[in-house]
C-alpha cells in the first residue's frame, strides 16, 4: 500500500457502497465495486453516478465485478448490504481477506457486526454507522437525499488501531466526515433509538415525519418507541447521554417535513422490509433482556404482512 492509495472494495455497491465508492475513486484510492445485474452492467458501461446536493459526480471504480475472487486481498471493505443479505455477502466477503484486512458494516440495526462476526474471522471485522441518505435511483446512479454525511466506526471494541485510522483519513480526504468515536457501541445504540422509532412508525403509519409533528397521538407513539428502545439498551449495558429523549425530538422537529425512513420507502414501493432489524430486532432483543417493548412488538406485527415485499 504505497503512496497512502488505498484498495477498498464496495460489498455491496448500493446507497452506502455507491456514494463512497465515487468519493474514494475521485480521490485517487482503487475501489473494486461489487455489484451485480442491470446495476454491474451500468457500472462497467459508464462508471458509477452520484446526485446530490453538491451536484453531480461520476468516477469509474478500478473493478466493477459480481466475482470477489476476481479481486483478490484488499485493505478495506465497505460492507453495506441490506440485513437479510449479511450472512451471503460475508461469506463472498473471504475472497477479498488479506492477513489485516477491515470489514466495516454500515447497516441498520445493532447486530451487524455480531452476526459478521460469525462468518467471517473475528479479527477482520469492525463496526460502523452510516448518516447518510442515499439509494440506487437507477442502475449505474446513486441518489443522495439531503446534504448530511457522516460514517462513524470503530474496531469492535472501540480501542484505536492504524487501520482504522487509514481508512479514516481516505474517508475524510475525500471530502466525506469520518468522526472520531472512543465507544462504537453507544453511537450505533443512539442512531438505533431514533431510527427504530422513525422507521417504525413513518412504515405502520405510511406517514412523514411532519404527520408525526402534528399529530400528537403519533407523536406520543413515536416517543413511546423511542423510550422503549432506551430501556433495552440500559438493560444491554449501553450507557447513552441523559439528554438523549430530548435530543432525538428536536432532531425529529428539523427534518424535513416530508422526510420518512427507508423502511417506509421499500414499502411504498414494494420491496422487502429489514423489519427484522429494526422493530422486530428492537421486540426480540427486548424479550432476551427482560423489557416491556409493547410498541415495537405491535409495529413489527403491523409491518410482517409486508416483509417479503409486495412488487
Amino acid at each position: 500500500m504505497g503512496d497512502d492509495v488505498m484498495r477498498i472494495a464496495t460489498m455491496a455497491t448500493g446507497g452506502i457502497g455507491g456514494f463512497l465508492a465515487v468519493k474514494l475513486t475521485k480521490s485517487g484510492h482503487e475501489v473494486a465495486a461489487i455489484a451485480r445485474g442491470a446495476h454491474l452492467n451500468a457500472i462497467r458501461e459508464n462508471g458509477l453516478t452520484l446526485e446530490g446536493a453538491a451536484g453531480t459526480e461520476k468516477a469509474r471504480p478500478w473493478i466493477a465485478t459480481d466475482k470477489p475472487q476476481e479481486v483478490g486481498p484488499v485493505d478495506a471493505i465497505i460492507f453495506g448490504v441490506k440485513g437479510d443479505a449479511l450472512e451471503s455477502a460475508g461469506q463472498e466477503c473471504k475472497a477479498l481477506l488479506g492477513p489485516n484486512t477491515i470489514v466495516v458494516p454500515f447497516l441498520n440495526g445493532v447486530e451487524a457486526s455480531d452476526r459478521l462476526a460469525r462468518v467471517l474471522p473475528e479479527h477482520h471485522v469492525a463496526n460502523g454507522m452510516a448518516q447518510v441518505s442515499t439509494t440506487i435511483s437507477e442502475p449505474g446512479v446513486i441518489r443522495q437525499t439531503g446534504a448530511f454525511q457522516a460514517f462513524t466506526f470503530a474496531e469492535r471494541d472501540s480501542r484505536p488501531s492504524e487501520r482504522v485510522d487509514a481508512l479514516r483519513q481516505a474517508i475524510r480526504e475525500a471530502g466525506v466526515q469520518a468522526p472520531d468515536t472512543d465507544d462504537i457501541e453507544r453511537d450505533l445504540w443512539w442512531k438505533f433509538v431514533l431510527f427504530s422509532a422513525l422507521s417504525g412508525v413513518t412504515a405502520a403509519a405510511r406517514c412523514t415525519v411532519g404527520d408525526i409533528r402534528s399529530h400528537p397521538p403519533l407523536a406520543a407513539l413515536f416517543r413511546k418507541a423511542v423510550s422503549e428502545t432506551l430501556a433495552i439498551a440500559g438493560a444491554r449495558g449501553v450507557t447513552l447521554p441523559d439528554d438523549v429523549e430530548a435530543d432525538i425530538w428536536s432532531r425529529v422537529e428539523a427534518f424535513p417535513g416530508d422526510g420518512r425512513a427507508s423502511t417506509a420507502i421499500d414499502l411504498e414501493h414494494g420491496r422487502p422490509l429489514e423489519i427484522d432489524w429494526v422493530s422486530g430486532a428492537a421486540a426480540r432483543i427486548a424479550q432476551e433482556v427482560g423489557v416491556d417493548a409493547p410498541t415495537h412488538a405491535t409495529l413489527y406485527a403491523l409491518l410482517l404482512p409486508y416483509k417479503n415485499g409486495r412488487g
